[in-house]
């Protein structure tokens, strides 16, 4: 149970600390300890006020109307207000509306969510409905850590982000509606760059980048072996033949020491891809492929926010894409992506690819594919984008806490921290150590309660959809095996920090 939704009687003596029972004031310690989110149910804000205000009036208090708009504003630091949708006034032939609304939220929260209510009529109604006393005994103080936190975020933009997705939902244009393009301008500003094109996802974004490039059989693209699939099979999908360049050691990125070595007559393109937050080393590999006159396609999927030698992610090539999967440093609620160029006549190739090849309605200039993002989506990012800046300085202060709690055990030699170069700044997509007998330490820390992923356990020419002989990739085969990825998002309290750190090291010392 991880939802408690307060009744206006209860909410209204939660403001009033002398109204509070010795059972509501634990309720409230125990909840505030726990994980259990307090909601305050938005159809019943007058309710609350006037509930205040008549307990302050029965005090003899004054201005009781404008203190208990203060006192319901201390309250709403310590909970959120769950919206009242038009489903919750099918009740009005109830003799309690109020009831059967507070039923329905609850309903959208789980089956498990509790309305705390001192109503007797309420509460012989039953579930969802409970008494102090037996909330009490259902809030758990068990302590889990998730691997990424996109609750505590929803919490912080619910209003812009409810008030995004209504206007959408009611001008009705769910398909490059305004929204899109608004966003497309915010994100080219922010980048850098004169255009952004949204497009339906991460994968999306590639494919439709390397079309523009007219890129097919009988190329070649060289990448990257110790990335996500995405950006492999985006090359074999068009009938192109990826080349594989190592890694550095030290950020994991497409090595420029191996670049020219790579470089034939076939070489379409060169895809180096960020990893972990941190871009590769743009600049080297742009000389490089300067000299041949290579298009260079930048896979920042995981770095948008990120910078170069002071200039942003998505705008240090003649094409970037990056990803809004819901688990990125900024990411929708479902598949949506962009590509980012400062090359006018790639981005009108660009917006006709998206969109079938077409010029114009019905105007098929040439092939393409359905790789629009939809306007919720751009709904979403809008309110994301919003808050993006401040989460980036909170991923940054996250990784340091973790490179300082870990240093001892660093220098032990019992893991590798992740390295940073100098001039780059890192979007922090995760916090990934070295460990040996992986195995071992991440199904250690799963029995402790610690969530950890592994970003990449194989190279992608190993994968059976493409299986390849690669021999000259040995840094990428070294770091498949011992890569590991701590929890990492903006929200992560020190406290968490250390309950992961601490079992890290009990469990490499064990």
């Amino acid at each position: 149970m991880n939802d408690l939704i307060l009744d206006s009687g209860v909410a209204a003596s939660c403001c009033l600390p002398g109204a509070q029972s010795g059972e509501l004031e634990h309720l409230l310690q125990k909840a505030r300890r726990s994980e259990v989110k307090l909601w305050l149910y938005a159809g019943q804000i007058g309710e609350i006020l006037g509930e205040i205000e008549a307990q302050l009036t029965e005090s003899s208090v004054q201005n009781g109307s404008e203190i208990a708009r203060n006192l319901l504003m201390n309250l709403d630091t310590d909970c959120s207000w769950l919206a009242a949708l038009s489903e919750d006034a099918s009740g009005l032939d109830d003799p309690d509306p109020l009831a059967i609304g507070l039923a329905r939220a609850a309903a959208r929260l789980g089956t498990d969510a509790l309305v705390v209510t001192e109503l007797v009529s309420r509460l012989e109604r039953g579930h969802p409905f409970e008494d102090i006393k037996a909330a009490i005994t259902r809030v758990r103080l068990d302590i889990t850590v998730p691997f990424i936190d996109l609750a505590s975020q929803q919490d912080r933009i619910r209003p812009a982000l409810e008030r995004n997705l209504h206007r959408v939902l009611y001008h009705g244009r769910y398909v490059m509606g305004t929204e899109i393009e608004k966003l497309e301008l915010r994100l080219a500003d922010y980048v850098g760059v004169d255009h952004c094109i949204c497009v339906s996802s991460g994968t999306d974004a590639l494919l439709i980048a390397m079309m523009s490039l007219e890129i097919g059989p009988g190329d070649e693209v060289i990448t990257t072996p110790f990335t996500f699939f995405a950006a492999v099979e985006a090359i074999r999908l068009l009938g192109a033949k990826p080349v594989y360049v190592d890694i550095d050691p030290r950020i994991y990125t497409l090595d420029p020491i191996h670049l020219e070595d790579a470089i034939t007559d076939r070489t379409s393109a060169i895809l180096p891809v960020s990893l972990y937050g941190q871009c590769a080393a743009m600049d080297r590999i742009n000389e490089i492929a300067a000299v041949r006159e290579i298009p260079v396609l930048e896979d920042a999927a995981q770095s948008f926010g990120a910078t170069y030698e002071g200039r942003h992610s998505c705008g240090l090539s003649q094409i970037a894409c990056t990803s809004f999967f819901p688990a990125k440093p900024l990411g929708a609620y479902g598949d949506a992506g962009a590509c980012f160029t400062p090359d006018s006549s790639l981005a009108d190739r660009i917006r006709e690819i998206r969109d079938h090849g077409q010029s114009g309605r019905y105007q098929h200039v040439r092939i393409g594919i359905n790789g629009r993002m939809d306007t919720l989506q751009a709904a979403v990012l809008h309110a994301k984008l919003d808050i993006f800046d401040d989460e980036l300085q909170n991923r940054a202060q996250v990784a340091a806490r973790y490179s300082s709690l870990l240093k001892e055990p660093a220098a032990a030699g019992k893991l590798r921290l992740p390295q940073l170069e100098s001039h780059n700044f890192s979007s922090w997509a995760q916090y990934t150590i070295e460990v040996d007998n992986r195995n071992y330490v991440q199904t250690t820390l799963s029995a402790k309660g610690i969530p950890t992923a592994i970003h990449y356990p194989t190279p992608v020419y190993r994968q059976p959809a493409l299986f390849e002989s690669v021999k000259h990739c040995p840094v990428t085969e070294r770091a498949a095996a011992h890569v590991l990825s701590l929890p990492m998002h903006p929200y992560i309290e020190l406290e968490s920090q250390e309950l992961v750190t601490t079992s890290l090291i009990e469990t490499l010392v064990s």
